[in-house]
């Protein structure tokens, strides 16, 4: 649907649509929210200040480069290619995830990489020329580089709620994005694809976005990133029908290996004898076996309080999430 907009609207503009679009939608379910149930969504502490840096820079990289490199790109790539091209998403998550903040990540995982990889390739090989046609392919890749980085540095705050961070994740680079593109004169037909744009931008930037975050809390990162790189197949296949596009034996090839690294890092399992120290801190939980504190008479599931974790030692299958910090 981007690839379509961009015809009309420059990819600065439509980034910033997007993501004001998400602003849009998620203040329409909170006023929603508040009129019908008296703000009783379930949701977890808000930010603070400590919180600022890892928003800031997931803004910067995801809210603002990352957007504005995809809608560029995509006036370069055919929808399919982009599609598959925003599988390395997952890879530059999980990497950023291992290298930089010590995820685990398994032989599965490893091989899922490798293979994306050369998926990645395949899709900036052009049959009809027999060249490589690299700048729209690398403008894409930058943006999901830039959305990996924004993954990992929003896990650290995906404990706080999640429609508070999308909001103002979205308020603050959509402003920047669409101010930057009035500045420079960049073509905005004031028209009914503005209102598709922030359709767009309330279900794919918002309402996924918020879900994205409290995955992030539960799973961790690179694993996060693994179950959404089922999205791109979603893309996939609707742009044959709605662009028209034709699909090339590097196509066919390129997913074949899309598929069969999604398909290898959402198969990994992995469990062993590990410790838990003491801590103190708030989120969104249930009463579960790493929350057996006491709770008040009437305590809705899920709830945010700050509660306290005894030390315990135990083996059980995990992810890599707040509380599976540990070495391996």
């Amino acid at each position: 649907m981007a690839k379509i907009l961009v015809q009309d609207i420059s990819p600065l503009a439509l980034a910033g649509l997007l993501y004001l679009g998400a602003f849009v939608g998620l203040s329409f379910y909170v006023v929603l929210s508040r009129t019908t149930r008296g703000d009783r969504r379930q949701k977890g502490p808000s930010l603070e200040k400590e919180d600022l840096p890892w928003l800031a820079g997931a803004i910067i990289t995801g809210g603002i480069l990352a957007p504005v490199a995809l809608m560029t790109g995509l006036t370069l790539v055919t929808g399919f290619a982009a599609s598959l091209l925003s599988n390395l998403e997952g890879v530059a998550t999980a990497i950023i995830a291992v290298v930089v903040f010590k995820e685990y990540a398994g032989r599965r995982l490893w091989l899922a990489l490798t293979v994306m990889t050369l998926a990645g390739v395949l899709l900036v090989w052009n049959p009809s020329q027999g060249a490589f046609e690299l700048l729209g392919p690398l403008l894409v890749v930058f943006a999901m580089v830039c959305w990996g980085i924004d993954n990992n540095l929003t896990q650290h705050i995906s404990s706080k709620d999640p429609v508070q961070t999308a909001l103002l994740k979205g308020v603050v680079a959509g402003t920047v994005s669409l101010s930057l593109a009035a500045l420079i004169g960049a073509k905005i037909p004031l028209d009914a694809s503005i209102l598709y744009a922030l359709l767009l931008g309330a279900m794919s930037y918002g309402i996924s976005l918020v879900f994205f975050i409290r995955v992030l809390e539960g799973i961790g990162s690179s694993r996060t990133a693994a179950f959404f790189s089922f999205g791109p197949f979603v893309g996939v296949i609707a742009s044959i029908p709605l662009l028209g596009e034709n699909v090339t034996w590097a196509f066919l090839a390129a997913a074949a290996l899309m598929l069969g690294g999604v398909l290898a890092m959402v198969s990994e399992r992995h469990a062993h004898t590990h410790r838990h120290g003491a801590m103190e801190h708030e989120h969104l939980h249930e009463s579960d076996e790493h929350h057996q504190h006491p709770h008040p008479e009437g305590q809705n599931e899920p709830h945010s309080h700050i509660h306290v974790h005894p030390p315990i030692v135990h083996s059980h299958v995990h992810w890599p999430d707040q509380h599976h910090r540990h070495g391996h």
